[in-house]
């Protein structure tokens, strides 16, 4: 499935706080129709249609240098204000509470409840192509749902308790999109102006382009 084009040219910004991977991100979001700009400037920042996280490496790691460019404040103002963040990778695991690898037990942004963990699978990292169960409701995987995207983790989330199973509900419960590999893990997450990816949609081709293309139409 070719990406559809964005009517109106987006303006985006892919954090720069030190994580690998960002030139990719910022060529598939070009790619697609994105006006991209990759900074640690906060003000450009938060002045952004749509702000992306991207994230490579340890939880640990990745924390320190996203509190070094004020990476959580940046994120936190932008939610506040309805402003959309898209994260990537470990760029979504750090929205979680915590990150527990190789015994070390990090906090992150806390913007959603739940721990980044080692998964529980015969082989390690989880890396290639796979298929994800995609809900009911969803715009981030419309029109995606027999599509297969590209993981490259050892750690995920597991279990998330806010996980809504159906179409957004009143309380604003996140729409959880799910994925396998060994056991049961979050491969996306959709909650009002805050979306992520476990896997890494600039390298899933022609169905990551499409994801992109459907959350860069959710931009104001």
């Amino acid at each position: 499935m070719l990406a559809g084009s964005v009517k109106s040219v987006k303006k985006v910004v892919v954090l720069d706080y030190g994580s690998g991977n960002l030139r990719s991100v910022e060529r598939a979001l070009a790619r697609v129709g994105a006006d991209v700009t990759v900074t640690a400037d906060a003000q450009v920042a938060l002045d952004a249609d749509g702000l992306v996280v991207p994230g490579v490496g340890a939880f640990a790691a990745c924390m320190t240098g996203l509190r070094a460019v004020d990476g959580p404040r940046i994120i936190g103002r932008r939610l506040a204000g309805g402003r959309p963040v898209l994260g990537i990778c470990v760029g979504m695991q750090i929205l979680f509470d915590r990150g527990v690898e190789h015994g070390h037990d990090a906090e992150g942004c806390g913007e959603w409840p739940g721990v980044v963990e080692a998964l529980e699978a015969p082989v390690l990292p989880h890396m290639g192509w796979n298929t994800v169960d995609v809900p009911t409701g969803t715009v981030l995987f419309d029109g995606l749902a027999d599509e297969r995207f590209y993981f490259v983790h050892s750690y995920g989330v597991r279990d998330f308790p806010l996980a809504a199973d159906g179409p957004p509900s009143p309380l604003a419960k996140p729409l959880v999109t799910w994925a396998e590999h060994g056991d049961r893990f979050v491969a996306g997450v959709e909650n009002g102006a805050l979306s992520a990816t476990q896997f890494h949609p600039e390298k899933s081709g022609d169905a990551g382009a499409q994801l992109l293309t459907n959350w860069l139409g959710t931009l104001n």
